[in-house]
């Protein structure tokens, strides 16, 4: 699944600005997304299993690109909080390489992104998962795997999860997502994938997964770019 040339051709295909969106360093005349020491990290990224402990009920298995730090991290925050709309596409080639590897071989997919609430989507430059799901089924169907976007669910007004704490974060997700009317079923024998940017406690994706099991929707899977790492008490 993984295609360094085609990942490399995303990330150098962003003229500017000229900052790099991995190390924030500023280099006269870059013409890429990021700089080749973060593409070359990025690209040395795989995905891995990033079940948070404790992990809540109704979690699907979590697959994670890597942890939350260093260019993965600087990335996802330049694009969702800064406006670097070109990095949905590279994002979103990532994001398809945790969808195979979670999935394991070609099969069909309902690819279900986690909803914005409205006020997320104006602060955060619009929709940031859709569009980061709609390269993701870009790059799935180019290599070959039968790929919808599905939309079933919608986001009531919450909290931004950032700030608030793990009981915080599971009070505010407990009632955040409803199933919209006329929510198409996933297609017949379709492996329904959640998809989310970062996962920190898994309320958020617990949720969403039950609110899907509830319709039928059961996810087999859920897909993030990042995890954060629980800090060590002291």
């Amino acid at each position: 699944m993984r295609d360094v040339g085609a990942l490399w051709a995303d990330l150098a295909d962003l003229v500017l600005p000229a900052d790099c969106a991995g190390c924030r360093e500023h280099r006269p005349g870059l013409r890429h997304g990021v700089c080749p020491e973060c593409a070359g990290l990025l690209q040395a990224l795989r995905p891995r299993p990033a079940q948070p402990t404790p992990a809540p009920p109704g979690l699907p298995p979590c697959v994670a690109l890597g942890p939350y730090a260093g260019p993965l991290r600087e990335t996802l925050l330049a694009y969702k909080e800064h406006g670097r709309h070109g990095l949905a596409r590279p994002l979103g080639g990532l994001l398809a390489e945790v969808v195979a590897t979670a999935l394991g071989g070609v099969r069909p997919v309902a690819l279900v992104p986690v909803p914005d609430t409205a006020a997320a989507a104006r602060a955060r430059y619009g929709d940031h998962l859709g569009r980061l799901a709609r390269h993701c089924a870009h790059r799935l169907r180019r290599a070959g795997w039968p790929v919808r976007v599905s939309r079933p669910l919608r986001a009531l007004p919450r909290p931004d999860s950032v700030t608030l704490d793990s009981a915080g974060r599971a009070a505010a997700a407990e009632s955040a997502f409803r199933l919209r009317r006329r929510a198409a079923p996933a297609p017949p024998g379709a492996a329904v994938v959640v998809l989310d940017d970062i996962v920190t406690t898994g309320a958020t994706i617990a949720a969403v997964s039950r609110v899907l099991a509830a319709s039928g929707r059961s996810p087999t899977v859920a897909a993030v770019l990042a995890a954060t790492e629980k800090r060590q008490q002291s």
